[in-house]
């Protein structure tokens, strides 16, 4: 007896599509789904779900992605330190000067991040509210680092200056959303349950 065609265009779909990719696609939607959730509000969205949805660790829980936000603003801080220890062709003492301090407070900056994604790793329910205080702390001053570099640079016109600009901005925007994921963190166990009275 021939099988009916839905059944038979069912059939080929199963045999094609495994439940193993459909597994793997349903946790790659969920993740999607959630990080695009989350990153509504955040200060820079666009860059938030890029870097997020890019991210090739596991981020499948708000906590997880406050961590993955924190690595990839490590990872920026990092590369910007990198450039700015091998800058070549430093035309000023001012502009030497100005380098210099960028790398310690970019230094600075990467202290900060260490500690911050150290912090949200080991989250407990009996400490989390001064946990989490400390982690927004620790972002806020990285963020307050990379202002602080930028405005060695001012009255200086050159190209290195350009350059650390766009690198910073860079570098400040990932770390704005950051903060605004670990913010996220403290709104959600803060906010009362739906179904309390």
């Amino acid at each position: 007896m021939p099988l009916p065609f839905f059944s038979l265009f069912l059939l080929l779909s199963l045999i094609s599509y495994p439940p193993s990719n459909a597994a793997a696609n349903f946790r790659q939607n969920a993740h999607q789904d959630l990080v695009r959730s989350s990153c509504r509000h955040a200060s820079y969205p666009n860059l938030c779900i890029h870097t997020l949805s890019s991210y090739s660790g596991p981020a499948n829980t708000p906590r997880d992605l406050a961590q993955a936000a924190v690595k990839i603003s490590l990872a920026r801080a990092h590369r910007v330190s990198k450039y700015l220890r091998n800058v070549s062709g430093l035309k000023s003492k001012r502009e030497r000067g100005a380098v210099r301090d960028c790398v310690e407070q970019i230094s600075d900056s990467v202290d900060e991040l260490r500690s911050t994604l150290s912090e949200l790793k080991h989250l407990r329910g009996e400490t989390f509210g001064w946990q989490i205080s400390n982690a927004e702390t620790w972002v806020s001053a990285a963020l307050t680092n990379e202002d602080t570099c930028l405005d060695g640079f001012e009255g200086v016109e050159s190209k290195v200056k350009n350059d650390v600009k766009r690198k910073m901005r860079n570098m400040a925007r990932v770390t704005s959303n950051a903060l605004y994921m670990i913010n996220q963190l403290d709104e959600s166990r803060r906010r009362p349950k739906s179904d309390d009275p």
